[in-house]
């Protein structure tokens, strides 16, 4: 049975609830990494051994256009999937392309703030989020993912 938080979603989006749906969304939201398609596929394979890749391709495509998911698209052009409504930023490691939620208050205050007050001509900014990019300091070898959710505050 599907978690009711992914029907609920599904619903307010007018999307039927299908088994594939729920699951692909599970996995978006379950994965905390910022899944590619492939990570998506492999994941659900371990229940669903069938699930052919056009079957989630179409459905990730469905889910951007509702809004339910967004892309994230990374310095190596890695397409990567966010569940995350809130607004935050991302830490995008160079070491090994894993994606961290990073979430500062204040940052967004200083952003809002800047592009109130400098406008860019002809151009409406609706939104702002920003990849910053490096690598964790002490981390063995520097490449174990960056799995985890950070909150500045």
């Amino acid at each position: 049975m599907a978690d009711q938080n992914i029907i609920r979603i599904l619903t307010e989006n007018g999307l039927r609830v299908t088994p594939q749906r729920t699951a692909i969304l599970e996995a978006i939201m379950n994965l905390h990494t910022h899944p590619t398609a492939d990570d998506i596929v492999k994941h659900l394979r371990l229940t669903y051994p069938n699930i052919p890749y056009g079957t989630v391709y179409k459905i990730l495509d469905r889910f951007i256009k509702t809004g339910i998911v967004q892309k994230v698209k990374t310095d190596g052009d890695l397409l990567r999937y966010d569940a995350v409504k809130v607004r935050h930023h991302h830490l995008y490691s160079s070491v090994n392309d894993s994606i961290e939620d990073y979430y500062d208050e204040e940052l967004d205050n200083i952003l809002s703030d800047y592009f109130e007050k400098k406008k860019i001509p002809g151009f409406l900014v609706e939104d702002f989020k920003l990849q910053i990019i490096g690598k964790r300091e002490n981390s063995p070898e520097n490449n174990s993912p960056l799995n985890t959710k950070i909150n500045n505050q």
